[in-house]
Formats: C-alpha cells, sequence, structure tokens
C-alpha cells in the first residue's frame, strides 16, 4: 500500500520563517569550524608526506597509507551517517565525529611510527567523513527556507579555503615547528566547534527511530564506495591495468550493484536511492556531477604545475593558489543571497560560464607563462566556483523530501566521492597522454610539459560545458516548503 513518506515520518524541524542568520549563527559557526577542520587537515597531510617519509624512513609507496587510509574510512562512513542521523538525533552524531576527528588529530601527533600514524588517520577519517553530510543537513534543517541559500553559501566556504589553505600553512609549520603540529593544530578547533556545538546546536529529533538497521547495505556500501575510490585511485600509480586497481574496481562495481538491489528492494534501506525517480532530483544531481568532474578533478593540476614545471615550493603554491580560494569566498555568500531570490539556474549558469572562461584561459599555458598569467584566471575561476557550487548543491537537497535530507546528503557525499576520484585519476591519465604526446619522442621540455597542462584544461572545459547546458533543465524556483513536489509525490508513492 502507498503510504506517504511525510505522514509516515515525524515532521522535520526547519528553522522558523523569517528568522535572521544571526539566530543561528553559532550553530552555523560550529558547523564551518568541522567541516574546515576536515578539508585543511586532508591537504596539511599531502604536503607533509616527505617529511613523514624522512621522520619514519618509510618509502613513499607506504607512506601513501597516510593519505589511503583516511579517504576510505570516510568513504565507508558516509553511507552510514544518514542512518545514524535518523536513529540518534544529527546533533549527537555530529559532536561524536567532531571527538573522533580531534581525538584521532591528538593521537596522530603523538605515532611513533608509520603504521601507527596510518591507524590514527582512519580514525581520523571515521570522524571527518561524517562531518559534511551531517553538517550539511543540520545547516538544511535549520535553516529558514527562505534564507537556506545564504546559509548554505557560508558553509560552503571552508570547502574552498581549506584547499587552498593548506599548504600555507602545512608549509610555515614544518619551517618553523615540527610535523606533530600540523594534527595538533586542530585541537584547539576540534574543542572549540565540540563546545560551541554542544551549546548552540539545536536537538533535532531523530527522523526514523523506529527503523531497523539495513545491516546488509551497511556492509555492501562501505566496501562499495571504498573499493572503487581505493581502485581508481591507484590507477595514478598502477596503471589503468593494474592488479589493485582492476581489483578495487571490480570488487567495488559488484558491490555496487548488488548494494543498489538490496537498496531498491529494503523497507528502510541505508540510502534512500528511490529520489533517483524525481526528474528534478536526477537532472539536479547529474549536473551536480558533471561540475564535480570538471572543477574537483581539475583541482591538482595548477599545484603540480607550479611546483613540478615552475620549481616552486608547497608554501609558495598555497600562496599563488590563494587569490582563488578568496575570491571564491567572497562570492559564495552572495550566490546564497541570489539563490535565495530567483533559484538555482540563474547562479549556477553564471558561475559555470565564468569557469567556462578560466579554463579556456588556462587551456593556454605554455613556457612563456608567469605567475601574474596566473592569477588572473586562478581569480576568474574562484568567481565561478563560488558562484555555481553550494547554489547547485542546495538545490540538489531541495529536490528532496524533507525527512530524507539525512539520507540524500550520505548519498550525495558517496557519490561525489567516487566521481571525484574517477575524474582526477582520468585527467591524471589524459596529462600523462599528453606528456608523451606533445614530447614527440624527444626530450620533455618545459614547453611540452606546459603545453599538456593546457590540453587537461581545454579537455576540462568541454565538461564544464556540458554542465552549463544541464543548467537548463533546473527548475527555476522550488516550492515555497523547500521540497520539490514531483520529488515528493514520486518518493512517496515509491515507499
Amino acid at each position: 500500500m502507498a503510504t506517504s513518506t511525510q505522514a509516515a515520518a515525524p515532521a522535520a524541524y526547519s528553522g522558523p520563517s523569517g528568522a535572521s542568520i544571526a539566530a543561528i549563527l553559532a550553530g552555523l559557526s560550529a558547523v564551518i569550524l568541522g567541516a574546515f577542520m576536515s578539508i585543511l587537515d586532508a591537504t596539511i597531510v599531502n604536503v607533509a608526506l616527505p617529511t613523514f617519509g624522512r621522520v619514519f624512513q618509510t618509502s613513499l609507496q607506504s607512506l601513501q597509507w597516510i593519505i589511503t587510509g583516511y579517504m576510505l574510512a570516510s568513504a565507508a562512513v558516509i553511507p552510514l551517517s544518514g542512518w545514524l542521523s535518523d536513529h540518534f538525533g544529527s546533533k549527537r552524531v555530529y559532536l561524536v565525529a567532531l571527538v573522533l576527528f580531534t581525538a584521532g588529530s591528538a593521537l596522530c601527533a603523538v605515532a611513533t611510527t608509520a603504521p601507527m600514524l596510518v591507524v590514527f588517520r582512519v580514525l581520523q577519517g571515521l570522524g571527518g567523513g561524517m562531518l559534511m553530510p551531517v553538517g550539511m543537513a543540520i545547516l538544511f534543517r535549520v535553516a529558514p527556507h527562505e534564507k537556506r541559500g545564504a546559509v548554505m553559501g557560508y558553509f560552503g566556504i571552508p570547502m574552498l579555503l581549506g584547499p587552498a589553505l593548506g599548504p600555507v600553512i602545512s608549509g610555515w609549520l614544518l619551517e618553523v615547528a615540527s610535523w606533530p603540529w600540523i594534527f595538533l593544530i586542530n585541537l584547539p578547533v576540534g574543542i572549540a566547534a565540540v563546545v560551541i556545538g554542544y551549546r548552540s546546536l539545536p536537538s533535532l529529533p531523530a527522523e526514523h527511530t523506529d527503523t531497523r538497521l539495513d545491516v546488509p547495505g551497511m556492509l555492501l556500501g562501505p566496501v562499495a564506495f571504498a573499493s572503487l575510490v581505493f581502485g581508481i585511485s591507484q590507477s595514478t600509480e598502477a596503471g589503468w591495468t593494474g592488479a589493485s586497481t582492476l581489483g578495487g574496481i571490480a570488487v567495488g562495481l559488484v558491490a555496487l550493484v548488488a548494494f543498489i538491489a538490496r537498496e531498491l528492494a529494503a523497507p528502510n534501506p541505508l540510502i534512500e536511492l528511490r529520489v533517483f525517480k524525481s526528474r528534478d532530483f536526477a537532472l539536479a544531481i547529474a549536473t551536480q556531477w558533471l561540475m564535480v568532474v570538471g572543477l574537483f578533478g581539475t583541482f591538482f593540476l595548477i599545484p603540480v604545475f607550479l611546483q613540478q614545471v615552475r620549481g616552486y615550493s608547497p608554501f609558495q603554491t598555497g600562496l599563488i593558489s590563494l587569490p582563488n580560494a578568496l575570491v571564491a569566498a567572497c562570492t559564495m555568500p552572495i550566490a546564497g543571497r541570489l539563490f535565495d531570490k530567483v533559484g538555482a539556474r540563474v547562479p549556477v549558469m553564471i558561475g559555470l560560464t565564468i569557469v567556462m572562461v578560466s579554463f579556456w584561459m588556462l587551456s593556454h599555458l605554455s613556457a612563456a607563462t608567469t605567475v601574474v598569467d596566473l592569477l588572473i584566471p586562478l581569480a576568474v575561476m574562484g568567481g565561478g566556483m563560488g558562484m555555481s557550487m553550494m547554489p547547485l548543491g542546495t538545490h540538489v537537497l531541495n529536490s528532496a523530501p524533507r525527512n530524507l535530507v539525512s539520507r540524500v546528503t550520505s548519498l550525495t557525499g558517496s557519490c561525489q566521492n567516487v566521481v571525484a576520484s574517477l575524474a582526477i585519476a582520468s585527467f591524471a591519465t589524459l596529462l600523462q597522454a599528453r606528456f608523451v604526446a606533445n614530447a614527440a619522442g624527444g626530450p620533455m621540455t618545459v614547453e611540452a610539459q606546459a603545453t599538456s597542462f593546457g590540453d587537461v584544461y581545454g579537455a576540462a572545459m568541454f565538461v564544464v560545458v556540458a554542465a552549463a547546458l544541464m543548467t537548463l533543465s533546473l527548475r527555476r524556483r522550488s516550492s515555497p516548503s523547500g521540497v520539490s513536489e514531483p520529488a515528493r509525490e514520486v518518493v512517496s508513492s515509491a515507499v
């Protein structure tokens, strides 16, 4: 018998209509601190890998597990975050995630061997993997509908500042202090976030306390997403035909097929896949995936270009990349307010068009390109990212029923991990292929390397063009309640 999802579930908590952002500012700051801490930590650790190699006298291949262990733990726990939030309450789960991440940071700082550091990084990943999806779900539920875009815009700032500030902070700490401080820096931030969150975050009611844990889904989901992320990431080292690459992808695909079949048949699925029956949601998330491929898939290009081709240090690279993040941080709140007035289509189209222009400029990289030449396209790209990212993400959540928001954030987080990993690996493979083609059997000159980076940006530009065209399919405005009516009807009938 068809049963309305809205009727079956407790009423979703929502911030009071007409309330100001200042009314939820303390809770917003707790969520932003947590998100910023987890994103910043990832880029800080990447820069410190050579230092770990000298300290622990371990090969770079073994040290990759410091990053891979965190990545796999995050990918495994994201599918569970929705059920945990629905069952135990979002505030409680978010605070536990903060404690896990902060405790993991403290333990990493006292690690005496590389294997010990890997284990503590896994603990960090279990907490860090839940911070983004659970934090986003909390803000979406407490923000007044008419100011939801602005609130999510502020939440998006750490997503762009973290990757830019990470190399700067890491390089500075490694120069003036020692490697444990790249983890110890998380302690005051984490403790502050826990205290502020405990006092300020509302005790959101659990949505589905009577639902049983989907045990087969709990086992299959983490295996599927973690294996896919692992297999795809291995392609940059072992190649696409390497045993670790093929093995990881094969296990991931088999587990993913079984997971999808289970979730579609389960009465209380771990991840609610039936939201894809909504045309609004399916088109919105497909647009988001294309944008993730174009933007996140090319994040590594400029740092690699500056360090390998131009010879800059990680600290200098971080300083050069700062304009990108600063401009994005300035435009993101503007995009959020624009979203609240006109919906997602306008700011996302404007943002992706700006990104296209910046990618076109970067497709002309050459041996003569200077740092000054890079600053303009990087700043332009930051403006486009700030205008497009959070409006589209908020539109995706608006396209789902309110009482399924926790499940949808875990769904989008899991998918984005896989899509971003596939995009990075694909563009890295393309970059290697262009190196070979532009060298034309001769020595690898600076011109050949720079041209290869430009070629990859040219390819990524067409992905962004496809995302911009998909933007035309987005609804101009969501319903006044904050839920896409077609999505509510489709999911209600499916359930």
